[in-house]
């Protein structure tokens, strides 16, 4: 185990689609995780920016463009870009700056404006790109991949069509009563099946959505925070930013084949899996020990995925928890109490961070009609491209 951080302050921006740059969003959501921890933008020691490639120069230096925009004040500064996990090695390299003790408090930023209609790949030809590769040379959408997943699941696990509009459905309740969430409106099974299908067997209602919004949060020093009369805070105990292991048999985005596993034998458990297992390690804790989870639901299909991946049932029994109510309101681990991506959409350099806002006011009990009773233990999962593991535990 490593040393723990207290979460001051976590404030956002509501998601939508605005029409404004990323820059006003961000500064928005700082300027609530600041007035939330009671902490003045001077006493900043460190500001961490999550980039986003669709804000030009000042996206690929987001750091730097919140500490202009906030006003100059001689803070330290770093952006960070993992793709959709560029909020969690944004926390995790504000996490290290503290236990270095190069800042008591430390002030954690993503924020986007994301273009209208599913992902592309940037302009331009290049032919070493593995993200360039698959959508020009097998057309492998986001969608196109939600989609093959979702029919990978049904044949091997026998998840069902209905299984996967119980997932937005679920998450569409909890979203309702969301002030942030983009789409505040409880849906039905019936109206998912009956949107339009994307890519098969995936409906409208099953995909998440392109989003702007931000988030952020203030972190700060164990000794800070008593200093500031926080002596029970929300903690961040473990940050885990896996990579894969050779041989990698599982077909994961954007690469567009497997390694051989004629020579070495793969590893017992797959990438996703990896990820969870090591900030379980980190915190010292087991998937039994979680009281709520936020995953990174793609698409419903892929949120049954991550109770597998996160432990919290056996492979191949995810629709089994879902069917029982165990990841409903209520239920033994509530998952994506926020409403998840299906309610929020991607704000790619924001999720990751969103989603430990999100576990903060739960285990702060401050989460009003989404709250979890007795939240102690929060995880999250939120998986980049070219192998950015995601995972934040907070405890209180």
């Amino acid at each position: 185990m490593t040393g723990e951080v207290a979460v001051l302050g976590a404030g956002m921006h509501p998601w939508g689609k605005w029409g404004r740059g990323f820059v006003e969003y961000g500064v928005v959501a700082a300027r609530a995780a600041l007035a939330d921890a009671g902490v003045d933008w001077r006493d900043v020691g460190s500001i961490i920016g999550a980039d986003t490639v669709r804000g030009g120069y000042p996206g690929y230096v987001a750091g730097a463009t919140f500490a202009k925009a906030l006003g100059w004040q001689g803070a330290r500064v770093a952006s960070v870009y993992a793709a959709c996990a560029s909020g969690a090695q944004a926390i995790g390299t504000a996490r290290t700056q503290i236990l270095a003790g190069l800042a008591d408090v430390v002030l954690v930023v993503g924020a986007d404006a994301a273009p209208k209609g599913f992902f592309r790949p940037a302009g331009g030809d290049r032919p070493d790109d593995p993200d360039w590769l698959r959508f020009r040379v097998l057309g492998a959408t986001n969608p196109a991949y939600f989609g093959l997943w979702a029919r990978r699941r049904m044949a091997v696990h026998g998840d069902t069509l209905e299984d996967f509009a119980q997932v937005k459905v679920k998450n569409a309740a909890a979203g309702a009563l969301n002030a942030n969430a983009r789409y505040r409106k409880a849906v039905t099974a019936e109206e998912v099946a009956a949107s339009a299908v994307v890519a098969d067997p995936l409906r409208l209602l099953d995909i998440c959505a392109t989003s702007d919004g931000a988030a952020a949060l203030a972190l700060s020093s164990m000794e800070f925070a008593r200093r500031h009369g926080a002596s029970d805070p929300v903690r961040i105990r473990a940050v885990s930013t896996v990579t894969p292991r050779y041989p990698n048999t599982v077909l994961d985005l954007p690469d567009i084949a497997t390694d051989s596993a004629a020579a070495v034998a793969p590893a017992e458990e797959t990438f996703r899996a990896s990820i969870a297992r090591a900030a379980y390690e980190e915190a010292g804790i087991g998937p039994e020990d979680i009281s709520l989870a936020e995953v990174y639901d793609l698409s419903t299909a892929l949120e049954l995925q991550w109770y597998e991946d996160l432990g919290l049932c056996a492979e191949g029994e995810g629709a089994k928890l879902l069917r029982d109510g165990a990841t409903s309101a209520g239920g033994r681990v509530p998952v994506n109490t926020s409403g998840g991506l299906a309610s929020f959409g991607e704000a790619v350099p924001a999720q990751a961070i969103a989603q430990v806002c999100e576990l903060t006011w739960q285990l702060r009990g401050a989460a009003g009609a989404r709250q979890v009773a007795g939240a102690r233990v929060g995880v999250t999962a939120n998986q980049g491209l070219f192998g950015h593991g995601s995972s934040v535990v907070a405890v209180r």
